[in-house]
């Protein structure tokens, strides 16, 4: 974070100071590790969010009620779907660990970018205005 202009505004009271900086650059660099990391912990959260699920759906019998309504609604002599089968296990978590890895570029690729046209915007917008304050 780089400032350009360190004005220090009135004192608000006794003690305290305040400073008016404005963020001029985003290190793309910076930005993509920050970024990546966030999104490994996001990741890993949808990981195990599928696989509670998964295990919640399958201990309560969902698996089984869907399999019997489809098989009670296509008749006797129609060949049911196995819900089961096609929402197995490793298929669910394959496809959760795919979606993740997704994400994880997605997201790492985007903020750099976001932070490459935030530097290229700066210049006519003058940055973004953060107000620190320290207080005692």
């Amino acid at each position: 974070m780089s400032g350009t202009d360190t004005q220090s505004a009135p004192k608000v009271g006794a003690g305290s100071r305040q400073a008016r900086l404005y963020l001029t650059r985003l290190d793309p660099w910076t930005v993509m590790k920050t970024a990546f990391v966030l999104s490994i912990g996001l990741a890993i959260v949808m990981v195990v969010a599928t696989f509670l699920l998964w295990m919640l759906l399958s201990v309560t019998g969902t698996f089984d009620s869907i399999n019997s309504t489809i098989s009670d609604l296509g008749g006797s002599g129609s060949t049911g779907v196995d819900v089961a089968g096609v929402l197995s296990f490793g298929r669910i978590m394959g496809f959760a660990l795919l979606l993740s890895a997704f994400e994880i570029v997605l997201t790492s690729a985007l903020a750099t970018v976001t932070a490459a046209i935030y530097n290229i915007t700066v210049g006519f917008t003058g940055g973004v205005e953060v107000t620190l304050s320290e207080e005692h």
